[in-house]
């Protein structure tokens, strides 16, 4: 009989471990896993960035966060291959609310690293192609809205008739620039900052802000996308309407 592909173990070791998460088995996905394992999850499962190190952390990390994600469509992306005893290939999946890419190792037909990764959040897909943000509108319209008047809608509305998926605490960099993204994305949310405007911070900073570029934009807010090449418009504003940093 002929020995197995790496395209064939990583497939079968990803049915194994999907029929295990499927039917509840947090010991049976544990299994698959070595004694000297990592599984490393970037918000898929956890909504946090974790890594579980050693089986027993992984099937912790199984029973209190995995299986109750529902994950399913295991699957290899391309062809997996094989160098030094470990097998490795890129892997998608989903789950109750998202879609998501990662990339395992294996070692004698057992994990050896795992990574896991929220790529898309089901309903709140990107924008891309003809469905993408146009950025600043030109042109007559009557009745069109100033930016500052869709601003102010919007805080009207937020709480009110919008209610926010996703609260952020805190109101720096990381949270604005978390706050873009998730705007980019239709989902709304609210940001809670302890100092009196966002961004204050790191304004506050004795030096600086790195976000801050030498013709005194902010961009890093904005999270430029890899698939549409967008900013949101314009530049110098945040998530949240405010500069992420003051000169």
């Amino acid at each position: 009989m002929s020995e197995k592909t790496p395209t064939q173990q990583v497939s079968e070791w990803l049915a194994a471990l999907g029929a295990a998460l499927e039917r509840g088995d947090a010991a049976g996905a544990a299994a698959l896993f070595g004694d000297d394992s990592y599984w490393r999850d970037l918000v898929s499962f956890t909504w946090n960035i974790t890594t579980a190190e050693g089986n027993a952390k992984v099937r912790q990390m199984i029973e209190r966060a995995v299986i109750s994600a529902k994950p399913s469509a295991w699957r290899l992306e391309g062809e997996a291959s094989e160098a030094g005893g470990v097998t490795e290939g890129w892997i998608r999946f989903e789950t109750a609310v998202a879609r998501g890419y990662g990339h395992v190792r294996l070692i004698g037909g057992k994990a050896w690293t795992l990574l896991t990764t929220m790529t898309e959040l089901k309903g709140h897909e990107e924008h891309k192609g003809p469905t993408r943000d146009k950025g600043v509108e030109h042109g007559v319209h009557p009745g069109r809205k100033t930016w500052l008047e869709q601003r102010r809608q919007e805080e009207a509305e937020l709480g009110v008739t919008n209610q926010p998926y996703v609260v952020i605490v805190g109101g720096g960099q990381g949270g604005i620039a978390l706050g873009a993204r998730l705007r980019r994305l239709n989902v709304p949310a609210i940001i809670v900052e302890k100092n009196e405007r966002p961004g204050d911070s790191c304004a506050s900073a004795t030096r600086p802000c790195a976000c801050t570029t030498r013709c005194g934009t902010t961009s890093c807010p904005i999270c430029r996308s890899p698939s549409t090449g967008q900013y949101s418009a314009p530049r110098t504003r945040s998530a949240t309407g405010s500069r992420c940093t003051r000169r």
